[in-house]
């Protein structure tokens, strides 16, 4: 005899939960009725987020729908970004403010610390304070965001008056990042932007002549790797087309912030280079990946761009696509691959190697990834000469470069610099020396991955390839100095933190090395031996560079502050 069937569910009825009607028509109006596409899924979770300031469960399945994926594939995405605030079913919305409080080194540096105390202090209903990692304006720290305000330097009372003021209206002004007074187009052309794109495209150099003058005025991509630029050009335009270019404005190395600087100070020069490089390369597209910290760049950029498309530099059919693209709050996306990954609309998680995104990139496309300076650099040269670029330097080096100094200086900011400069005489000519009160006692090259030095190593120059053997990097040129008022184990912890937060946990070596790490550097004497082995794990067995150069402020704290850790016995277990 037959048993029956027993159903969980009527026959022909999707597994999961259904969409709400409710949901799937607010949707559509939050979509604007574009048709949905799968690649757009990170800006459709921004445009949900900032309409409620949260993302609800019910959009978040009707969104599943819409582009014809699981929800677990949406809540995947989601969650793995810190910017997206994903709620579960019955759980409260966040406060109607958000109030970010920096406390990366500078900021550390700076009194984050007690800043953050008195702002719980002083809070109230409707307003929440959250740590955050850096933000992109050390050279002013303290920083603090009221909504997308930035606050800096801040202090306590300028930044109870802009809660006050965004309490008083959180639809005001008073919530938004102001818009860089940077020329408008039509200004930037009068005063000679895209002539050199002009020129291009008129046959005025060919391909070959800009790769070579890039080559000889020696410019290297600023983005850390220091790869040399005109050799990526080169090997980007030799792979089959279609090619497709992207742009990385995602800086959120602890200390950086020269492309902001440039982006707000001169978005042509950075925009001319840009279409330069993807007329060297013969890209169809261009995407910009912007870090979504900066809401007052991405709203220049916007108006940017909307005036290029409306009114072209160069013929219709050579303009490429422009696109800009909102990261979501995920250091991971500042390498090149994970970057794509969120172009592409899912997790930030750095591909293997081979193929390398010169030949599969973005759409599986061969892709040219250059970040903001890199490609201001190349404009310049371009414009001006390549021995006229490769005469500054010093120490046999060439060109110039620019070092975003922040910490125990008189004069913190972007510093164009030339290559080969050594700390010492960076703080003396471009910084006016040491803050008063401190002296120089040790100083981070290169940012949270760069490592740390002793100030008997400030004459050392700052540029590629030099540094390496006493266990650093240059990397974005991220300066942080520190006096005798600081630690330089606290400098290492500090960055540990960081690199644990920002893990994107794809590999293991990573995830729980970090994590493995930071609890080692608690301790008050350190266990020299076992973070050395730990160290050399995470460098050879870790994805990419995250992972890899996450020791580097601890071993050399090790290596040249031994002092401040005590001495040394395994804690490994028998």
């Amino acid at each position: 005899m037959e048993q029956p069937v027993h159903f969980r569910r009527r026959p022909g009825r999707p597994k999961g939960r259904s969409v709400e009607p409710a949901a799937r028509k607010r949707l559509r109006e939050l979509l604007g009725g574009e048709p949905p596409r799968r690649d757009l899924l990170i800006e459709y979770l921004h445009r949900l987020q900032d309409a409620d300031g949260c993302l609800k469960p019910p959009l978040l399945v009707a969104l599943a729908e819409a582009l014809r994926v699981a929800p677990a594939e949406i809540y995947e995405v989601a969650t793995f970004y810190h910017h997206f605030e994903v709620l579960a079913d019955g759980d409260a919305p966040p406060p109607a403010l958000t109030v970010r409080v920096c406390d990366s080194l500078s900021c550390a540096m700076a009194g984050a610390e007690a800043l953050i105390e008195a702002l719980h202090d002083a809070s109230r209903d409707g307003v929440r304070i959250q740590r955050v990692p850096c933000v992109g304006r050390c050279d002013r720290a303290p920083v603090v965001v009221v909504g997308q305000r930035p606050v800096a330097p801040a202090a306590l009372t300028p930044v109870v008056a802009a809660i006050d003021a965004a309490c008083a209206g959180p639809d005001a002004e008073a919530l938004r990042c102001p818009i860089p007074m940077a020329p408008g187009a039509a200004q930037a052309r009068a005063d000679g932007a895209f002539r050199v794109l002009h020129a291009l495209h008129a046959g005025d150099r060919d391909r070959e002549a800009v790769f070579a003058s890039l080559e000889a005025a020696g410019l290297r991509g600023m983005g850390g790797a220091g790869f040399p630029t005109g050799r990526k050009w080169r090997i980007v335009a030799a792979q089959p087309g279609p090619r497709l270019m992207v742009v990385n404005a995602d800086e959120g190395e602890p200390g950086t912030f020269k492309d902001r600087h440039f982006l707000e100070t001169e978005p042509h020069a950075f925009l001319e280079g840009m279409l330069i490089a993807a007329w060297a390369v013969q890209a169809s597209d261009c995407y910009i990946y912007l870090r979504d910290e900066y809401a007052g760049v991405r709203a220049l950029l916007e108006r940017e761009l909307a005036a290029l498309r409306a009114d072209p530099p160069i013929a219709g059919a050579a303009m490429p696509a422009l696109h800009l693209r909102r990261g979501a709050g995920a250091y991971i996306c500042g390498e090149e691959s994970a970057l794509i990954e969120s172009i592409e609309g899912r997790r930030g998680t750095p591909r293997l190697r081979p193929p390398y995104v010169a030949e599969v990139g973005l759409f599986g496309r061969p892709t040219l990834v250059n970040n903001v300076e890199t490609l201001v650099w190349a404009q310049r040269i371009l414009a001006g000469g390549a021995e006229r670029f490769a005469a500054h330097g010093r120490r046999g080096r060439q060109g110039l470069r620019a070092f975003s100094v922040s910490g125990r200086v008189r004069e913190p900011g972007v510093k164009m610099a030339p290559a080969g400069i050594s700390l010492r005489e960076l703080i003396d000519e471009h910084c006016g020396g040491m803050a008063p009160g401190h002296r120089l006692y040790a100083y981070l090259p290169g940012g949270a991955s760069g490592g740390i030095l002793p100030a008997a190593m400030a004459d050392l120059p700052l540029d590629f390839d030099t540094l390496q053997p006493h266990g650093c990097f240059i990397g974005s040129a991220a300066v942080i100095v520190l006096s005798q008022a600081d630690r330089a184990r606290d400098a290492a912890a500090s960055m540990m933190r960081f690199f644990r937060h920002e893990s994107c946990g794809q590999c293991t070596p990573c995830r729980v090395g970090t994590a493995k790490a930071q609890a080692l550097l608690a301790a008050p004497r350190w266990d020299a031996p076992l973070l050395g082995e730990l160290a050399a794990l995470m460098a050879d067995a870790s994805i990419c560079g995250l992972g890899q150069a996450a020791p580097n402020p601890v071993l050399g704290v090790l290596r040249h502050f031994a002092h401040e850790v005590g001495s040394a016995t395994t804690g490994r277990p028998a």
